[in-house]
């Protein structure tokens, strides 16, 4: 797993708990309400359910392009098994060289 990914993950994880601790202070604080703080408290479920739905909708995105790279990295496997090889032992040799540098 790149570490891009694991950062978006981590950032994923982060805006939901963000979500749910807003939530829980709004489930808190309901009960001292005036009229302003009424229209506040609106406007902020509003808004926590718009996030919560954009990042529903970013998390659907990034499992649809995960899958289609996973797909294209497949057909090109299956396509040029002997090239694949190459690049994979290529690949490990210079992580190899790398890692006995440190």
């Amino acid at each position: 797993m790149s570490e891009l990914t694991v950062q978006n993950e981590k950032l994923v994880e982060d805006l939901k708990r963000v979500i749910t601790d807003a939530e829980e202070l709004l489930r808190l604080t309901g009960e001292e309400i005036t009229e302003s703080s009424a229209e506040m408290r609106g406007r902020i479920q509003t808004g926590l359910h718009l996030s919560r739905a954009k990042l529903a909708h970013l998390q659907d995105v990034a499992v649809s392009k995960a899958k289609e790279v996973g797909s294209t990295t497949d057909e090109f496997v299956h396509e040029n098994p002997w090239k694949s090889i190459g690049i994979a032992a290529g690949a490990g040799l210079i992580i190899g060289m790398l890692l006995r540098r440190s």
